[in-house]
């Protein structure tokens, strides 16, 4: 079945280069209208311009789609709210949301200034949670909404260097999982994109014909699988270089120790049990590890009095 974004209203963030404008022109082609929103900055943060989100705007129209610009810095709340506003002015409502834009400030944490730091913290984790935000309302009142969350395998496993986007990668991650629950019951399904790509973030960093296979396109095709009407929900795409995989959380089953025993020397000796995988499993929320633990205790004492 062809995936289709048909009447479909698409929001895109940092959609100027990279990722983000082949994500912007791949949702334009399929049919989306599409807002592309740049701020127009450097890799690393600094300056500001309109001229890459107005290149974009001008391809998706001289292929035959609608698309408008808009130069909002996501983590400045009031033009992220003045972005929807137009959008909504212009076609009425916003069906999918792509938090893609970010910066890098990359050292070692010992050579980190706490500035670098909150930095890339508000553009990742604020810049994500404005723009959410200034949707969710309007996705929950039209009973439809489909948002990508951008993470990356530094956040997931780490990276040498990227302590700040590493530590806000993840912290998408934990949006993403409270706001499936509280957007499920009006069709908004959130997921997350675990991106690989030969970009403006990543083209000093490896040979270029390391980047070339590293195309961004690549990643979109993942993308799309994320936004559409057959969406999944809680799902961690990673793509690059034409390799997909899904990444997951598990907890393992672990074990039971009664109060009057419960020491580290106890913990420690129940270490092998503690972290046997056979049993793991995806929680559905944080209360339902809360529920295994009561479960595991009162199979304790039921024992106990028998």
């Amino acid at each position: 079945m062809t995936i289709s974004f048909e009447g479909k209203v698409a929001i895109v963030t940092g959609a100027g280069n990279g990722l983000g404008r082949s994500h912007a022109l791949a949702l334009a082609a399929r049919g989306a209208k599409v807002v592309v929103n740049d701020l127009g900055g450097a890799r690393d943060g600094s300056g500001a311009s309109s001229q890459a989100s107005k290149d974009v705007v001008r391809l998706i129209e001289e292929n035959g789609g609608e698309a408008i610009s808009h130069g909002a810095n996501v983590a400045n709340v009031d033009e992220v709210q003045d972005m929807v506003k137009q959008t909504l002015a212009k076609w009425g409502r916003v069906d999918i949301l792509i938090n893609n834009a970010g910066i890098l400030r990359d050292k070692s944490f010992t050579k980190m200034s706490i500035d670098d730091f909150k930095l890339v913290m508000d553009v990742h984790v604020m810049g994500t949670v404005n723009c959410t935000k200034a949707v969710w309302d309007i996705m929950r009142e039209q009973n439809y909404g489909r948002i990508v969350m951008t993470t990356s395998s530094s956040g997931m496993y780490g990276n040498f260097g990227q302590s700040n986007y590493g530590a806000a990668k993840m912290a998408v991650l934990g949006l993403m999982n409270t706001l499936v629950l509280e957007g499920a019951k009006n069709n908004i399904k959130i997921n997350a994109l675990a991106p690989t790509a030969g970009t403006r973030m990543t083209e000093d960093l490896m040979p270029e014909e390391i980047v070339k296979a590293f195309a961004p396109e690549a990643v979109t095709a993942g993308m799309l699988t994320l936004c559409d009407d057959e969406a999944p929900n809680r799902f961690i795409l990673c793509a690059g270089a034409g390799g997909y995989s899904s990444a997951n959380l598990f907890e393992t089953d672990g074990c039971f120790i009664p109060q009057h025993a419960q020491s580290p020397e106890t913990i420690r000796e129940q270490w092998q049990t503690l972290t046997d995988q056979r049993n793991q499993t995806p929680l559905e929320s944080g209360a339902k590890q809360g529920e295994k633990f009561i479960t595991k205790a009162m199979a304790y004492m039921k024992s106990q009095q028998q």
